[in-house]
């Protein structure tokens, strides 16, 4: 049997993405392997979202030429948003690439390796009108923590974003194939479940919206813990912030991304929402869930971003008391509207992120903190990094490990903090 060595970079969705095509390509005679130099074929599986992603693609891809020298029958692939986005200019630039597939086009892949074994370079990125998800073969294997993925697509049009042009409209799998898959999973050993989208909250793929389909995957009795990433303030309608109120196994966190506390630089981005209304729906759903913490995004020296703007944004950051954030210095993305306006320094860039990174790090330690001497749940999904030691997730997704046997794999135990560190906490299980 042939092997495929698989890098994925980037999102959940990613992740997702990576394992799915691995079922395909299983089906077409390829065994996964985690040694690229043990390959017949690598495929990289790209994100174009951060600074100079198409950069560090090349800089790979660089690397892997003296491989394909040695082993002339190797084949390398390109996947993901940097594919869709360049196409056939990866070919180009990259002689040691074989094949291109845009994110829409996965279902193809074992066609498309088929085709570059016979010598061609295919580039597949066009948005085909039927559904990749219901060509894709059926999951083989899930770990305790599953992704599964339910939306894909932005109709948003955020204007430093790329993920329209690179997936696309918005688009929802039907409720029905979403709960099978959620079962297979299950079957498969699968106890908290992620739902994945690039704008998951706009998931309309039931009647009941993105609320309707966590109150069905919660009658799955193996599944007892469900989340969901990522979100758009826009889409936050009043029945999810009941459901987080309402289904126990729905977890107590909730990643909203706000990118910056300016209403000015928002409506530069095409957000469509103030600072104000993003309060509003932090308070609703705090009322609903009196437990709930949240995480965001930001991102420092939009085009136009005064210091004022940012003072803006660093007393957002200090007053809505993130569990945890990422934040980062805008970087042009070629095509969408912010890449042609005045940038910002990036010396200023740099030196406003330093300022905000330190304020959300020290949200995350006094929320951390806050855990010290308590008693929280914890979904064993790995060994830690010990030998006796056991790692999981809190509710609150924070990472936590603990002294605990190998057959609590999979259980969701008590455990007793005993400290706090910088990104994680650990404990002792719980008499």
């Amino acid at each position: 049997m042939k092997q495929v060595f698989v890098k994925t970079y980037g999102c959940q969705m990613n992740v997702y993405d990576s394992a799915r095509m691995t079922d395909a390509l299983a089906e077409a005679g390829y065994a996964p392997t985690g040694n690229a130099g043990d390959a017949d074929l690598i495929l990289l599986n790209t994100c174009h979202i951060r600074e100079k992603a198409a950069e560090k693609l090349y800089s790979d891809l660089g690397r892997l030429a003296p491989l394909k020298a040695r082993k002339p029958g190797l084949k390398v692939a390109v996947a993901g948003c940097i594919a869709q986005a360049e196409g056939a200019e990866i070919l180009r630039r990259a002689k040691g690439v074989d094949l291109v597939v845009g994110p829409q086009s996965y279902h193809r892949l074992p066609a498309l390796v088929a085709e570059a074994e016979r010598g061609a370079r295919p580039v597949a990125t066009e948005f085909p009108a039927e559904s990749k998800f219901d060509r894709l073969p059926r999951i083989r294997q899930a770990g305790i923590s599953a992704y599964l993925s339910v939306q894909e697509g932005c109709d948003k049009f955020c204007t430093f974003c790329v993920v329209p042009y690179t997936r696309g409209a918005e688009f929802s799998r039907p409720e029905a194939a979403v709960l099978e898959e959620a079962r297979l999973l299950a079957d498969n050993g699968a106890r908290e479940i992620t739902l994945l989208g690039q704008n998951v909250n706009a998931y309309h793929g039931g009647p009941g919206g993105l609320a309707g389909l966590i109150r069905e995957i919660a009658k799955i009795p193996p599944i007892r813990r469900i989340r969901y990433t990522t979100s758009h303030p826009l889409d936050v309608n009043s029945d999810l912030i009941r459901v987080h109120g309402d289904e126990a196994k729905l977890m107590p966190f909730l990643h909203l991304p706000v990118q910056s506390g300016a209403d000015s630089i928002l409506a530069a981005m095409n957000r469509r929402h103030t600072v104000a209304e993003y309060h509003r729906i932090l308070g609703r759903l705090r009322a609903a869930r009196p437990d709930i913490a949240f995480s965001s995004d930001f991102i420092v020296g939009f085009p136009g971003e005064t210091d004022a703007d940012f003072a803006a944004t660093l007393a957002l950051a200090r007053d809505a008391g993130f569990a945890q954030a990422y934040s980062f210095k805008y970087s042009p993305r070629p095509g969408t509207p912010a890449a042609g306006e005045d940038q910002v320094p990036d010396a200023v860039k740099t030196a406003r992120l330093a300022e905000l990174q330190a304020a959300l790090e020290e949200s995350q330690r006094r929320f951390n903190q806050g855990f010290a001497g308590r008693v929280v749940n914890v979904l064993f999904d790995r060994a830690g990094r010990h030998a006796g030691q056991l790692a999981g997730r809190s509710p609150w997704l924070q990472p936590v490990h603990a002294a605990a046997p190998e057959r609590l794999l999979g259980s969701e135990v008590a455990v007793a903090v005993a400290a706090v560190h910088a990104n994680s906490l650990a404990g002792e299980v719980a008499a």
